[in-house]
């Protein structure tokens, strides 16, 4: 039975990484038999520019019929006057709240070679795996009312609405227990219990969830705790879970703990499994069109879009095996490259991952 994978190479840097991801889906797909299909379609800012609408009705149609979603970015300053309604962003919104992809995986791993592109000391960060459970679908990035009004005194105000309810915090609480089955067995809830009832309450059914994972050891941080500890000494942590915004926040500090953001994949998955896979990074229009963006997190995330969605573990452990092949010949792109190392571009760190995977493949 074939399997339906959608590809939506967005905007930006997009076309450019996700070229040489599906260059690495497709060989896979051979080797492995995997009977998988894609087709590509609009999304963001460039389906505003073709269609009027960030997220047009035949992507949508198109993305509920699929196994998986890979993503590339969307946004950029091309689009920054538009209305908030039909901004590209909205586009990646509409996809997680009409999927359901509540849970967000994104893991941040340090690759050995890479441990001198950390900000921070080789000794703080050696060995660093972190799973930052980002719940995505709720909390102040969704929450009504919302708006900007003008109050009687003629003053405008910017208004949000930060609200979770009991069922949503519970099902991330389990996807965060669940993954931490499959690692260290610890759970870090992130809040700010301290002065927001929301997450009172999320710490609350935090409590309860654990009670289901007696194997599983639940802790509990303040957000600001949180974001100093992963500076100070992020290998305390091992899966960390949250809520949209302070998860938004902190998956980017941890990002650059690894030494680039633009090594890191993410997985964004309903209560099906089904997913969408996309690069923690964003769309850097700053280097679109340059052939020197990093298309690793992207190749990564197709790696994880066959373990998670796909039901091909043996795929995505050869493709992270490339990976890894690559960056000990020394290959690095320009935002993660060395005074040792030789700086490639966007293709040729395609065509090297491609080589490499071939070459695990024969061993």
């Amino acid at each position: 039975m074939s399997k339906k994978v959608l590809v939506l190479p967005g905007d930006g840097i997009g076309p450019e990484i996700v070229a040489q991801a599906v260059r690495v889906l497709d060989l896979v797909n051979t080797q492995f038999n995997l009977g998988i299909t894609h087709e590509s379609a609009l999304v963001g800012g460039s389906a505003y520019d073709e269609t009027g609408s960030p997220l047009p009705e035949a992507t949508l149609t198109k993305a509920k019929a699929a196994d998986a979603i890979l993503l590339g970015a969307v946004g950029g300053p091309k689009w920054d006057g538009l209305d908030m309604a039909v901004r590209p962003e909205k586009g990646l919104l509409g996809l997680r709240s009409n999927l359901e992809l509540f849970s967000n995986l994104r893991p941040a791993i340090l690759y050995p070679q890479l441990a001198d592109a950390s900000s921070l000391k080789p000794e703080i960060v050696a060995g660093l795996d972190i799973l930052i459970v980002r719940e995505l679908t709720g909390g102040i990035y969704f929450g009504q009312p919302r708006g900007i009004r003008t109050l009687e005194n003629g003053e405008r105000q910017g208004f949000n609405t930060y609200v979770y309810s009991e069922s949503e915090i519970r099902r991330i609480g389990r996807s965060a227990f669940e993954a931490a089955r499959q690692r260290g067995k610890r759970v870090c809830s992130i809040d700010k219990s301290n002065v927001l009832e929301v997450t009172v309450l999320w710490k609350e059914v935090m409590e309860e969830v654990a009670k289901e994972y007696p194997d599983v050891e639940l802790t509990h941080m303040l957000v600001d705790n949180a974001a100093m500890q992963l500076v100070r000494a992020p290998k305390q942590f091992d899966v960390m879970v949250t809520g949209n915004m302070f998860g938004d926040i902190l998956s980017d500090a941890a990002a650059m703990l690894t030494g680039s953001i633009g090594m890191l994949p993410s997985a964004s998955l309903n209560a099906e499994g089904r997913g969408m896979y996309e690069p923690c990074h964003g769309s850097a229009p700053d280097i679109a069109g340059q052939g020197i963006a990093n298309p690793l997190a992207t190749i990564l995330s197709v790696a994880m879009m066959l373990r998670y969605s796909l039901d091909a573990k043996e795929a995505a452990n050869a493709i992270e095996a490339a990976v890894s092949r690559v960056l000990d010949q020394g290959l690095r792109t320009a935002d993660i490259a060395s005074q040792d190392s030789q700086t490639v571009t966007t293709q040729a760190m395609g065509d090297a991952v491609l080589a490499a995977l071939e070459a695990v493949l024969k061993a």
